[in-house]
């Protein structure tokens, strides 16, 4: 597995593949088994990974205990990002949650405790909570990096504007979003102002929960099957994109889902492989081998672009072209 830098303003390089680790545990009642996780981050180290994604909400800090452990003997060796938000309490009160200073203070400190390390690498709100004002995220974020807590800071599903306000104002290093084929959004605004601001970008979700394997239209079952208790539904947008990654999956003797994640790849960002088994690892290891031709990329770029909207569709009729 290659290394890359982080974003533009600074010298860490990652690997481009992140493992994700919300499955790593039980305590939700669902992920990986204790016979499988270890295999799964002996495999992802073996292969050259060295940049992890957790949060403290996953398997209610369970997952975080369990990268902590694994991390111990070699911390340094290890790129690790967790977040804050939720809490790692199943009902949390209110006071214990959100983005406001309390709720990062007791957080930091629980995933640091989990974690077994004095410092975080990568620290973000998990999302926006829409009430805590921008500013006093910022300067709590900044007050974590002048403590020696977190190394970098950053945000996760934040609206656009609201992470332009922070990165104005606060050095922000990281922004995790949700990307793929089936959800390109983000082009929207997300990925332009990313880019502005030289933030290194984690997209999360590149298979759209599994969709962009095909297995659904296969009768399997899966995230989106349980979570749509009316079943899958294969809308035509999607089916153009899951058609299109068939026939370049024949092209290059591959399957569809190792094709999405290697368009995934050729993206200035970092995708996040969430795994349940080796075998799910395996799969997405096996996608650093493809590499797409330019009218293969330029074929799923077109076949799952975005209507922009206002004002862009305005703007790309007045701007000069040179």
């Amino acid at each position: 597995m290659k290394n890359k830098l982080f974003g533009t303003h600074t010298g860490l390089p990652a690997s481009e593949l992140i493992l994700g680790a919300a499955s790593l545990g039980g305590r939700r009642g669902y992920g990986a088994s204790a016979e499988e996780i270890p295999k799964i981050l002996a495999a992802y180290t073996d292969a050259g990974g060295n940049f992890i994604d957790i949060a403290d909400q996953y398997q209610l800090g369970e997952a975080e205990e369990i990268v902590g452990a694994f991390i111990a003997p070699q911390r340094n060796n290890f790129i690790i990002c967790t977040k804050y938000t939720r809490s790692s309490e199943a009902s949390p009160m209110p006071a214990n949650s959100g983005n406001h200073r309390k709720a990062m203070q007791q957080a930091v400190e629980e995933s640091l405790k989990r974690l077994k390390t004095d410092y975080i690498d990568i620290y973000m709100p998990h999302f926006d909570d829409g009430i805590t004002p921008p500013d006093e995220i910022a300067r709590g974020l900044e007050d974590l990096v002048k403590a020696g807590k977190i190394l970098y800071a950053g945000l996760a599903n934040f609206p656009a504007w609201k992470v332009a306000v922070i990165a104005s104002s606060t050095p922000l290093s990281a922004l995790q979003i949700e990307y793929s084929l089936a959800q390109r959004t983000a082009d929207r605004e997300l990925i332009a102002m990313a880019g502005h601001f030289g933030l290194g970008t984690m997209l999360y979700s590149p298979l759209a929960g599994g969709l962009l394997t095909g297995k659904y239209r296969k009768g399997s079952s899966g995230r989106l099957t349980t979570s749509a208790p009316e079943g899958y539904r294969e809308d035509a947008a999607t089916k153009a994109i899951i058609d299109e990654l068939e026939i370049i999956a024949n092209e290059v003797e591959a399957t569809p889902g190792k094709v999405a994640l290697a368009w995934a790849l050729t993206k200035k960002a970092f995708p996040i492989i969430g795994v349940r088994t080796l075998a799910h690892l395996e799969d997405s290891l096996a996608s650093l081998d493809i590499q797409l031709a330019l009218d293969q990329i330029i074929r799923l770029d077109k076949v799952s672009e975005v209507t922009l909207g206002y004002p862009h569709d305005i703007l790309k009729k007045v701007q000069p072209i040179y």
